[in-house]
């Protein structure tokens, strides 16, 4: 629930300050683990990863018994705990760890996939909603069980091509969104977004301005990290009472500069926001990317070009300082406190360019 919520409910909590940088840290040093026991790991956020075990048994024995080196590894570097799934799809993996929480190992042999996920509760599949789970308790439908006994023609016809992937997650199948490519096989990203939650609900529109500056150099610092460009700017709205607003902008050239971002946001906020009203949550995000820039506009290029100049520097300087270090003037009254939730705003990913060199095990 939102900490605000927290606090109404339980006036005596004590309510501490979260540190992203040091859970990064501490997350990287987790993945380096996972790299001397496998070369195929994918960070699926900051606190949650697969690993593809294929072909290491002779080295680290059973799935059961890798599982518990790399959950002593864990603890005994970094004195972290930590849960693991193991089994033949990561759908049942995550599950299991799940099931094995707060610091446990569960190993769920092959061919007992189902007969594990049949009395769990449907919302324990991966991608159930409260949504979807209110549509399957009107049918009836309440255990990973009563669905895997549903004919998947039933399913599709209720629930589209979803339908359809429920009834493979239901067998204990890797299907539908994140689980249909291989580990560590998906796509460069889509869009790259970051939101802020406002501790009070606020209608200051100088505040609310200068939080969208912030929120669009998060974004488009993320974007040079990862040598993208964005071709549209995505502002996400959310008021006092929940009502939740997108608004979407295209830009005529591609871009990974803070002003322009911030620019387009702060156009789109002035036109949907309704003057006065206070505001709960300001998004800020970016899709349609590129790998490389469009074509500038002739009196554009030498101000974009000072603008990447200066900017490639700025990186440097939040990088060995911080991301506080430098901001743009207008948004330092929006400066607040990063949140680190499911997200991997800073996490190592490899670049396109990256991406497209040969590993040193190819170039031998």
């Amino acid at each position: 629930m939102p900490l605000r919520t927290a606090a109404q409910l339980c006036p005596q909590a004590i309510f501490v300050e979260g540190h992203p940088d040091r859970y990064r840290d501490y997350s990287k040093r987790v993945q380096q683990i996972f790299g001397r026991f496998t070369p195929v790991v994918e960070m699926a956020s900051i606190d949650e990863a697969y690993l593809d075990m294929t072909g290491t048994e002779r080295l680290l024995g059973s799935p059961l018994a890798a599982a518990h080196r790399i959950h002593e590894a864990i603890k005994q570097e970094t004195q972290l705990n930590c849960s693991i799934g193991a089994s033949q799809t990561r759908l049942v993996s995550k599950v299991a760890s799940d099931q094995a929480k707060p610091n446990g190992v569960l190993w769920i042999a092959p061919g007992q996939e189902a007969e594990f996920l049949a009395p769990l509760d449907v919302r324990k599949i991966p991608g159930v909603g409260k949504v979807t789970e209110k549509h399957l308790h009107e049918l009836g439908i309440r255990q990973v069980g009563h669905l895997a006994a549903l004919d998947e023609a039933f399913l599709r016809a209720k629930f589209g091509k979803w339908g359809l992937a429920l009834a493979g997650k239901a067998r204990g199948a890797d299907a539908g969104g994140w689980f249909d490519a291989q580990v560590g096989g998906h796509e460069d990203p889509k869009s790259i977004s970051h939101e802020h939650t406002f501790n009070d609900d606020t209608a200051d529109e100088v505040k609310l301005l200068a939080t969208l500056d912030r929120l669009s150099e998060m974004v488009a610092e993320r974007l040079r990290k990862h040598q993208f460009f964005a071709r549209t700017v995505n502002l996400k709205l959310r008021y006092s009472d929940f009502s939740t607003f997108t608004r979407a902008h295209t830009l005529r050239e591609p871009t990974a500069l803070d002003r322009a971002i911030a620019d387009a946001a702060r156009e789109m906020f002035r036109k949907a926001w309704r003057a006065g009203e206070p505001i709960r949550l300001l998004g800020v995000g970016v899709s349609g990317l590129d790998v490389a820039a469009g074509q500038q506009g002739l009196f554009d290029a030498p101000a974009n070009q000072r603008w990447e100049t200066a900017l490639t520097a700025v990186d440097k300087l939040r990088e060995r300082f911080g991301s506080d270090a430098v901001s743009l003037a207008r948004g330092l009254k929006g400066k607040f406190r990063e949140r680190t939730h499911e997200a991997l705003p800073d996490m190592d990913a490899p670049s396109p360019a990256q991406k497209a060199a040969p590993s040193p095990k190819q170039k031998e």
